[in-house]
């Protein structure tokens, strides 16, 4: 079958233009900007161009391009709710699909010779490459904007319905539109290229490269930033990074190093280290101090507690909250517990991220955020082998596999794909910190009484402030060998 049998196939897609042809339709001594961009609008409901033989000059193709990527970044704003950091890298990324589709076009196209030597290849410079981008980039538009306005209105909340909680509904959002993409795309390089084995090519790799963009490409051109929304929001004073300061925080290391309690022998002593890395928001200050206290109060653990906390009216009185105070301190108090009998409590409050990292922020100073490898690579490395680990975080249950043992018990405020409640500028405590700490273990000295009291009272408060995502889910693992140092932990502290 030749091309224009393969083109009487699909009615309304007129034949390629010639040479010929495109010197008889040349009816403008030249288009306009607005021109083509009305004709991309056009092409984006597949009516044809009415471009005839003409090319855009070099300075409408960039304005064309920059009008597009100028209303993409603005549209794509709205994806997120609150403070935002664009993210230039991420943008660019997205491009490469667009590169792809214009260097497959070169090959594709007709070209302007329309002879082919007997090899069969084809010589000469394509047709139509400058006139398909231009129309391809202006007929992105409708989709474009209609597309993120559902998205923003929902994102922004303008908007709300049960059905906008669904995750059927995103995915036939997204199919609708990049359905539509397609078939935009696929109409206009048949229009330039006809139908024949090439068009064919070049249309099946950009169905290849929007999977492609789905499946690998997941970056945005917009990321959410709390520190910019604290920075914002907050009015409170700041940390200077003075010598003053740098100096008084060395010599606030010694002194706590040098107060940390000696092992009893014969006793299972509780050492405790408090991690409260995010110093933008009271509530992790109000609840590593509150934690800390009932690790002493209720544990016996006076004098055997570290507590490293980010907040700007604590430089002098709290070491910082950075991965390698955390290190350090772990090395610390393994120095003076017995590390085969003792028992270590690390409890971590901060925002979570969907990649188990916990949010870390004390600006001006740089502090990256921590993972649970870390975490564990330090814990392993001090030699100590009882641990119980507390993660106050949003999807905080991706630290349970990793830290998990058969001499740990880890528990979660949230299960790996749901968020935690209570971590925000108006919340006194989180609600996992305050069921299980401040609530519970002020009534029982054994964490696994107190976390299954805790999870029914979690759930409760989280239906009553209307928590739309899902139920946080909190989680617990007990290892075996963990079982009895516990038990007898708190029979010795009850007896006591």
């Amino acid at each position: 079958m030749h091309d224009s049998d393969l083109q009487a196939t699909l009615p309304g897609i007129p034949e390629p233009l010639t040479d010929t042809a495109r010197s008889d339709r040349h009816t403008w001594a030249g288009l306009s900007t607005a021109r083509w961009l009305a004709e991309g609008l056009r092409s984006a409901f597949f009516q044809a161009p009415r471009v005839g033989g003409h090319a855009p000059t070099p300075a409408q193709v960039l304005m064309v391009a920059a009008l597009v990527s100028v209303l993409e970044i603005t549209l794509l704003r709205l994806d997120i709710a609150g403070p935002a950091r664009f993210d230039v890298q991420a943008w660019l990324s997205s491009w490469w699909s667009t590169g792809l589709g214009v260097a497959l076009a070169w090959w594709a196209f007709p070209k302007m010779s329309g002879v082919a030597d007997p090899a069969g290849s084809r010589s000469g410079r394509p047709r139509g490459i400058a006139a398909f981008f231009v129309l391809w980039l202006a007929a992105s538009l409708p989709n474009l904007v209609l597309g993120q306005a559902v998205i923003g209105a929902i994102t922004q909340g303008w908007v709300s319905a049960a059905v906008f909680e669904q995750a059927w509904f995103y995915w036939a959002l997204y199919g609708v539109f990049t359905a539509w993409s397609l078939a935009v795309t696929w109409v206009l390089i048949a229009r330039f290229a006809g139908l024949g084995w090439r068009a064919f090519v070049l249309m099946l790799a950009m169905m290849a490269a929007t999977g492609l963009n789905l499946w690998q490409f997941e970056a945005r051109a917009w990321v959410s930033d709390p520190d910019l929304a604290a920075r914002a929001e907050d009015t409170r004073p700041r940390l200077r990074l003075s010598q003053e300061t740098l100096e008084a925080q060395q010599a606030l290391w010694q002194r706590m190093v040098a107060a940390i309690a000696p092992e009893r022998p014969g006793v299972t002593d509780v050492y405790g280290l408090v991690f409260a890395p995010y110093a933008a928001e009271d509530v992790f200050l109000r609840e590593s101090t509150l934690v800390s206290a009932v690790l002493a109060e209720r544990f016996d653990a006076q004098g055997r507690v570290i507590h490293l906390l980010n907040h700007a009216g604590t430089a002098t009185t709290h070491p910082w909250a950075t991965t390698l105070n955390l290190q350090r301190a772990i090395e610390a108090l393994a120095q003076r517990m017995d590390r085969d009998k003792d028992l270590l409590v690390v409890y971590m409050t901060s925002h979570g991220a969907r990649d188990f990292k916990l949010a870390a922020s004390h600006w001006p100073l740089e502090v990256p955020p921590l993972s649970p490898t870390e975490l564990r690579a330090a814990l392993d490395q001090a030699g100590i082998r009882n641990r119980v680990i507390a993660v106050s975080a949003c999807y905080s249950g991706g630290w349970v596999n990793v830290l998990a043992d058969d001499h740990s018990l880890v528990m979660t405020a949230a299960d790996a794909t749901h968020t935690s409640y209570g971590c925000g500028q108006l919340s006194e405590l989180t609600f996992f910190g305050r069921a299980v700490f401040d609530e519970q273990l002020r009534k029982t000295r054994s964490f696994e009484k107190a976390f299954a009291a805790a999870v029914p009272v979690i759930q409760q408060r989280e239906i009553e402030a209307g928590k739309t995502d899902g139920f946080s889910n909190p989680q617990i693992r007990v290892g075996e060998k963990i079982k009895p140092v516990l038990q007898a932990l708190e029979q010795r502290l009850t007896g006591r």
